[in-house]
């Protein structure tokens, strides 16, 4: 194996650096990928091209799991353009505005709805998504906002749940880290054991109801928040002189046109699910499947939804189909990309080389902490949790058993901190996909949600700091209260409260729902 040293983290350093400096996540990633290539070819500029399309772009998009989510993605893409132009998205704002009273009551809808599908972390985002853009928009909430609640209940939902696939990959990573040190104890026992120290994965759920609550927001949220009600104000005195005419238009798309197909997939996504959990169990191929056959037969109901009450033929439902699937196609050329860059990180080793920073002469105590901070910077640096988790918890579990720190807690931190660092870096796949499911800038999603996030993550810093001191599950309450008591501090010192939506956009409310989908 060949020993890169320093030069392999400077792959994804340089893609966030670039990033963040031009706010083109194409060209960064590209420069991240070049420059891996660059370092695996001995800085011959030839031999690095050669590589970066030929080992790493090409092998990532010749690869069957790959290609099947890029598929699930312009399927869903055509499903949702088609409940755009059919009007029933916009049914289903203005139901949703007389249903839900509030932003705060609109903001926990969709937390609810993410926590509900616990067994996708990318299928999440785009499930959960395409439904609450409408519903965002009519309580002129950002959409960074909402890009922001799918990333948190996505992720952080799977990881507790031990029945689907990211348990069944943990428990395999658990058996065999337990075989190299001799333990022989059950790894799903282990694994449910470990739940109550997941810190990062509790404290993350429960910061967006601690957000919403204190109707706050500080950071890049709170400007993101502020852009989008300046640009609305801009647009409601030219809205307002405009006629009323298109009332009958708007009121023309029965609701229906949106609950059916919406119905529809649901269902076939929960029978397919439980046919694959009583049969073969739930993997991740038979995720993607499930997701495929329940968004074409809800692009087919709503297709012929649009013919029976709109008169809209098959041919031309079909082009507003592949209209919405290619209006995807920047976001698959992104997520090929940070394929790319992790495939890079993988064959010049960076994880391992961040791996090797831990010694052998910590004090048990400290070890958590540390195996948590290093799986951030693993993750964040690779986009890739499960990556992190191969990685780490072959050397963690080792180690803190020489240490003899708590497997329990060592497990969890390596957990925990894969979880935090895929949660806020820039080219981790699931990060794309909400950006993608709430439809906003993906770097202004990554800003926005990193100010949260990283308040999260050092929460569950010291959670695990604490938990090496004093091992017992009474610490996540603690945690969580603590996370309460910053949070609400971080909101009264660095933020500002938003207004509410009757105050905003009540007086001319009856006119925006109207004219909502023109």
């Amino acid at each position: 194996m060949d020993d890169y040293g320093i030069l392999s983290i400077l792959p994804p350093l340089l893609t966030i650096a670039v990033a963040l400096y031009s706010k083109n996540v194409l060209l960064a990633l590209v420069c991240g990928i070049l420059s891996g290539s660059l370092i695996i070819s001995d800085f011959n500029p030839f031999a690095a091209i050669l590589d970066a399309i030929e080992n790493q772009v090409l092998s990532e998009v010749a690869n069957g799991t790959q290609i099947q989510v890029i598929l699930v993605i312009f399927i869903i893409g055509g499903f949702v353009k088609l409940l755009e132009v059919s009007g029933g998205a916009s049914a289903f704002a203005r139901k949703m505005t007389t249903v839900v009273t509030s932003r705060a009551k609109a903001q926990l809808l969709v937390w609810f709805s993410g926590l509900g599908i616990f067994f996708t972390d990318s299928g999440n985002s785009l499930i959960v998504g395409p439904l609450y853009r409408s519903v965002f928009d009519e309580f002129k909430l950002c959409r960074e906002k909402l890009a922001y609640i799918l990333d948190t209940t996505s992720s952080p939902i799977s990881i507790l749940i031990p029945f689907i696939g990211w348990g069944a990959y943990i428990m395999s990573l658990i058996d065999k880290s337990y075989a190299e040190i001799g333990l022989d104890e059950n790894a799903f026992s282990v694994l449910i054991a470990v739940i109550p120290y997941q810190f990062y994965a509790f404290l993350a759920l429960a910061t967006v109801p601690i957000v919403i609550f204190t109707r706050s927001e500080y950071g890049p949220m709170q400007r993101a928040q502020q852009r989008y009600e300046s640009k609305v104000e801009k647009t409601q005195d030219k809205k307002t002189t405009e006629s009323t005419s298109t009332e009958d238009d708007s009121t023309s798309s029965p609701i229906g046109i949106f609950l059916y197909p919406l119905a529809v997939m649901l269902l076939m996504v929960g029978g397919l699910i439980t046919w694959h959990a009583t049969h073969e169990g739930i993997s991740a191929v038979h995720i993607r499947s499930t997701l495929v056959i329940a968004y074409l037969s809800a692009s087919f109901t709503c297709m012929e939804m649009m013919r029976r009450y709109q008169s809209v033929s098959y041919t031309k439902s079909l082009g507003i189909f592949i209209k919405g699937a290619e209006s995807l196609v920047y976001i698959s050329i992104v997520l090929v990309l940070a394929w790319s860059l992790s495939s890079v990180t993988t064959d010049i080793h960076t994880a391992d080389y961040l791996a090797s920073i831990i010694g052998g002469t910590v004090a048990p105590m400290y070890f958590p902490m540390i195996v948590f901070a290093l799986g951030a910077i693993i993750s964040l640096s690779t986009g890739s949790s499960y990556g992190t988790f191969a990685i780490l918890m072959s050397i963690a579990v080792p180690v803190g058993f020489e240490l003899g720190a708590s497997m329990y807690l060592t497990i969890a931190a390596v957990l925990s901190g894969g979880l935090f660092g895929d949660h806020v870096s820039p080219i981790s796949d699931t990060t794309v996909l909400a950006s993608v499911g709430a439809e906003c800038a993906h770097l202004d999603h990554v800003t926005t949600q990193g100010a949260y996030a990283g308040v999260t993550g050092l929460v569950a810093l010291f959670a695990y700091g604490l938990a090496g001191a004093y091992e017992s599950p009474y610490i996540l309450p603690i945690a969580l209260v603590l996370l309460f008591v910053v949070m609400v501090t971080m909101m009264k010192v660095f933020g500002s409260k938003v207004r509410d939506f009757e105050k905003l956009a009540r007086p001319r409310q009856s006119f925006q729902i109207r004219s909502s989908h023109e």
